[in-house]
Formats: structure tokens, sequence, C-alpha cells
């Protein structure tokens, strides 16, 4: 089943996964002694990350390394964009507020 990508950024945990593998690929050994849970519990994050279609594997010997497909983190960016011109627009209008009165400020 494959899940949405907001689905892997729901969970503050697979968060925390995805900047860890951003840089370096990484066993779900490894990624278990992060976070100071069992290996189970990480391999359930990793799957759900898996079916949201944002890792990459690649088997060295008996171990699974895990790294973060980072061009799948576009979608959300394209997502977040739209919040952000919304905010810049309102911080702009705030700002040209600010110095109207200012301006009337200065000039009594």
């Amino acid at each position: 089943m494959k899940r949405d990508i907001f689905q892997a950024i729901a969970d503050p945990t697979r968060r925390a996964i995805l900047l860890l593998i951003a840089t370096q690929a990484l066993t779900p050994n490894a990624l278990a002694e992060e976070f100071h849970v069992t290996r189970q519990a990480v391999s359930k994050h990793i799957k759900i990350l898996n079916d949201c279609n944002l890792l990459d594997k690649k088997k060295v010997g008996r171990e699974i390394y895990y790294q973060l497909k980072i061009n799948k983190m576009k979608e959300i960016d394209i997502w977040i964009s739209q919040f952000k011109k919304i905010w810049e627009d309102r911080y702009n209008q705030l700002e040209d507020l600010l110095i109207i009165i200012k301006t009337e400020k200065n000039g009594k």
C-alpha cells in the first residue's frame, strides 16, 4: 500500500529518521541506537517511510542501509511554498503599515 508523503512527516520519530538519513546511509540497528528504541520499532517507521517512497536501500553483506531520496521531499517543499508566499505577503503588508505609522509619527 502506497502512503501519502505527509504521513511520513506526521510522526516526530520519522522526521528525525529522515534528518539522520539525509546525509548518510544508516542501518536499522544504527537508527535504533540513535533513538534508544528497539530495531522492531525503527523497522515499523522504516516501512512507512518506504511505503511513501522516501527511501533508497542498499544491501551491503547482511546489512541494509537506508538513505533519503532527497528529491521526494520536493513535494513537501511545493506544498509548503504556498504558505510561505502567504506569510511573506502578510509580512510585507505589516512592514508597509509600520512605515506609514512611523512616517505619520515623525511628521507630527
